[in-house]
C-alpha cells in the first residue's frame, strides 16, 4: 500500500477531484492550510472517499509551517504499518501517468526519488541559500510575499551578516546542508529514519524551524547525510515550467503544454488550476486511460 501526501492551500473542489482519481490505488492524506475554506460538503465528500484530511496548521510561504504540514502527514501515514511508500505532491499537481502504472513503478522499488543539491553551492535571487538556514527568520509571522516582507528579509540578512550569526555553530549541527524541492517519493524505511532522526535531534529542529523555506532543506539534509544517499535517484518525475504565466510562477499549465508533458518521463505535473487547466486535465486523463 502506498500513500499520496497532498499539501493544499486552496481550491478544495480541485483537490477532491484529484484525490478521487488517486484513490483508485493510493491511500490519500491531505493537509489543507487552516486558512482554506472547507465546507461541510467538502468534508463529507472526502470522508466518503476514504481520504485522510487534516487542517491543523496555518501555512505561510517561507516559514516552517509548510515543512510542519508535510511532517504531520508523514507521521499520520506511518501510523499505518501497511504503507510502503509516500509521495509528496501539492494540491495543484495532476498525474501524467496511468494510476496503475504509477503505483507499479514504485512497488518493490527501494530507491528514494528526491533532488538534493549542496546548499553552499547554490544562489537564488543573488543570495547564498546556505544563509537561509544559517540565519534566523520568522516568516510564519511576517508575510514574505509582501513588499515589507521582502525588505524585511534583506535587512535581517544584512544585520545577521554584520553580527556574524551562525545557527549551525550555536546549535552544534554538523550536517552538510542540502537543498531541493519538497516534492519527493520515499520508501517507508527512509521516512521512519527521517522522523526518528528529527525527533532525537532537537538542535536540528531548532535550525530548520527558524530558517527560510526550510521545507526545501530538512528532508534533503537529514537523508543525504545518511546511508540512504546511496539509494537516491536525482529525478522526481515532476513537470514544471519555470516562467511566469497566468500571473503565476511557476507557470499554470494548459492544453498547449500537453505534448511536452505527454512525451516526457513524468509522473506528475504542476501547476494545474480549475478553469485554466481543465482541457489539459481532460487530455491527460484520456491519455492515461489509454495506457491500460
Amino acid at each position: 500500500m502506498q500513500a499520496i501526501l497532498i499539501l493544499a492551500h486552496t481550491a478544495p473542489d480541485h483537490v477532491i477531484k484529484l484525490s478521487k482519481l488517486l484513490r483508485k490505488r493510493f491511500e490519500v492524506y491531505i493537509h489543507f492550510d487552516k486558512k482554506a475554506e472547507l465546507s461541510s460538503e467538502h468534508l463529507k465528500q472526502m470522508e466518503d472517499l476514504g481520504i485522510h484530511c487534516f487542517q491543523e496548521i496555518v501555512v505561510n510561504w517561507g516559514g516552517w509551517s509548510i515543512g510542519g504540514a508535510a511532517e504531520l502527514l508523514m507521521r499520520e501515514a506511518m501510523k499505518n504499518p501497511e504503507i510502503t511508500h509516500i509521495h509528496v505532491i501539492s494540491g495543484q499537481d495532476w498525474p501524467t501517468e496511468n494510476i496503475d502504472k504509477l503505483y507499479d513503478f514504485y512497488e518493490n522499488n527501494d530507491n528514494l526519488y528526491i533532488q538534493c543539491f549542496r546548499a553552499k553551492d547554490i544562489k537564488k535571487s543573488g543570495q547564498p541559500v546556505i544563509l537561509w538556514q544559517k540565519y534566523y527568520y520568522n516568516f510564519d509571522k511576517v508575510n514574505r510575499r509582501t513588499t515589507f516582507g521582502k525588505i524585511y528579509h534583506r535587512v535581517i540578512m544584512l544585520l545577521q551578516t554584520i553580527a556574524r550569526v551562525d545557527k549551525f555553530k550555536k546549535y552544534d549541527m554538523n550536517l552538510e546542508v542540502y537543498h531541493g524541492p519538497n516534492w519527493m517519493d520515499l520508501p517507508r524505511d527512509s521516512v521512519e529514519y527521517l522522523l526518528d532522526y528529527f525527533d532525537n535531534h532537537p538542535n536540528v529542529q531548532k535550525v530548520f524551524k527558524t530558517g527560510f523555506c526550510p521545507d526545501e532543506f530538512w528532508v534533503q539534509t537529514i537523508l543525504y547525510n545518511s546511508s540512504f544517499k546511496e539509494r537516491m535517484v536525482q529525478d522526481v518525475h515532476r513537470h514544471m515550467i519555470w516562467e511566469r504565466r497566468f500571473n503565476s510562477y511557476p507557470a499554470i499549465l494548459n492544453e498547449e503544454d500537453f505534448n511536452e508533458i505527454n512525451d516526457g518521463d513524468y509522473h506528475f505535473c504542476r501547476k494545474t488550476v480549475s478553469g485554466i487547466s481543465d482541457k489539459l486535465i481532460e487530455m491527460l486523463n484520456s491519455a492515461n486511460e489509454n495506457q491500460m
